[in-house]
């Protein structure tokens, strides 16, 4: 049994592309077309037994994906578990497992044994936690390692920086950027090649990941290690040559069957965004874009969430096809429960907008629903199609109005209840 791009080249449909065609309102046919081309992935490990198979592509509907884990100063696995749950409830496609600390490989099983949501981890990360040896010391064979035993336990997509290189170093260490490298896998990476004087393993020992990508049925998410960290390092020579390489490495993977997403920025001025966009399709052969943000500012600490849903609209939009979520937390510490939710409404928003103007289809409908809901001054059905229902529920129940067909803003005034009367026949009473 091929890899599932591989059998979408021999014209069969599998399991997976038919529950995620179901999802998407489309043929099954169709969606393996664009999996065949690498237009659409379907992250889908053969060892994850819990997913609910999802594809992602610019022409799909927009998914979003939640990042938590561990950390050294917030080693709360069952907090974290918390989380995993609340994604899930709230509609997240995606849960990237970031665990820095701590038993990383439990948490990860239980975390693939549970979620229906597609599961993501970065290699990088895990390596000195789970070989507990400093970093210079790790091999490049031990770094290899880590990516295969992320894919026996499951994992749907993982983040390999491989597109950070010797030859390509120089522009960081000599200062042409003014933030550097804020990837903290692309860091990691850069330090060991600092250290050892040795290539990046990801990039030397690509083919052998590829192995283990085809033999696990694991999507390659090429990691962006010099995406911008800072408006003045958006679009410069290294985020750019960095994204060539990935390009390169995209028609490789295609090559052996494995399928791909590329990441990109970052922080990103609003009006260079939509050229990003159509750069990485021509590029990268219009594979499935995942993108952090973009941040359009970099000077809101704890409203970041805003500041990437405006950048991730217009991302996706563009043609970006997966919205990695940023909370208010970010750039500050790691995220509670309630600055989770604040980041996947915010993502979720940006995500329906853009497929508002992509013209998915189901999206503009639904909108018109809410509208219709608001006409007829129909709440429960408003808080049902909200995007996030328990929000506006609770700010009603907070403030009731004196009667049921209006709130506490208007009353008597209320736009809507008074046009509905007049065009009905009736008459108008305002309250003095």
């Amino acid at each position: 049994m091929g890899t599932q791009m591989e059998n979408a080249r021999k014209g069969i449909v599998t399991a997976e592309v038919h529950e995620a065609a179901l999802y998407e309102n489309m043929d099954s046919a169709a969606l393996a077309q664009l999996v065949a081309c690498g237009r659409a992935a379907i992250p889908a490990n053969k060892a994850h037994r819990s997913l609910k198979p999802r594809a992602v592509g610019r022409t799909l509907k927009t998914k979003i994906n939640v990042n938590l884990g561990t950390s050294r100063d917030f080693l709360d696995i069952p907090g974290e578990m918390k989380k995993v749950h609340e994604a899930i409830r709230l509609g997240a496609d995606a849960i990237m497992d970031l665990s820095s600390w701590g038993d990383t490989a439990a948490f990860r099983r239980e975390l693939i044994a549970h979620s229906p949501a597609m599961i993501g981890t970065v290699p990088a990360y895990d390596a000195p936690v789970r070989l507990k040896k400093p970093l210079k010391d790790i091999t490049a064979r031990e770094w290899i390692d880590t990516v295969r035993v992320h894919a026996m336990d499951g994992v749907d997509f993982q983040t390999i920086h491989c597109g950070i290189t010797r030859d390509r170093m120089a522009r960081i260490q000599n200062r042409e950027r003014l933030t550097g490298i804020v990837s903290r896998g692309g860091s990691l990476i850069f330090a060991w090649m600092a250290m050892t004087g040795e290539e990046n393993p990801f990039y030397e020992h690509f083919d052998e990941i590829l192995d283990i990508c085809a033999e696990h049925e694991v999507t390659l998410s090429l990691g962006d290690a010099c995406r911008p960290g800072c408006i003045e390092d958006s679009s410069d020579a290294a985020q750019i040559e960095e994204l060539i390489l990935l390009a390169d490495l995209t028609r490789r993977s295609h090559q052996r069957g494995v399928q791909v997403i590329i990441e990109g920025p970052g922080h990103m001025a609003l009006d260079e965004i939509e050229a990003n966009m159509k750069l990485q399709q021509r590029l990268c052969a219009d594979v499935p874009f995942y993108v952090l943000g973009p941040l359009v500012t970099d000077s809101a600490p704890g409203y970041d969430h805003i500041t990437a849903a405006i950048g991730g609209t217009v991302a996706a939009a563009a043609g970006a096809a997966f919205l990695c979520y940023v909370t208010p937390a970010e750039h500050l510490r790691l995220p509670t429960l309630e600055d989770m939710k604040e980041g996947i409404i915010a993502s979720k928003i940006a995500a329906h907008a853009a497929d508002i103007a992509k013209g998915i289809p189901g999206a503009r409908e639904h909108d018109r629903k809410m509208s219709e809901a608001r006409k007829n001054l129909d709440w429960e059905t408003m808080f049902s199609l909200a995007i996030d229902g328990e929000k506006p529920r609770r700010m009603r129940e907070e403030s009731p109005p004196e009667h049921e067909d209006s709130c506490s803003m208007c009353g008597s005034m209320c736009a809507v209840r008074n046009i509905n009367t007049i065009l009905a026949g009736g008459e108008v009473h305002v309250h003095n």
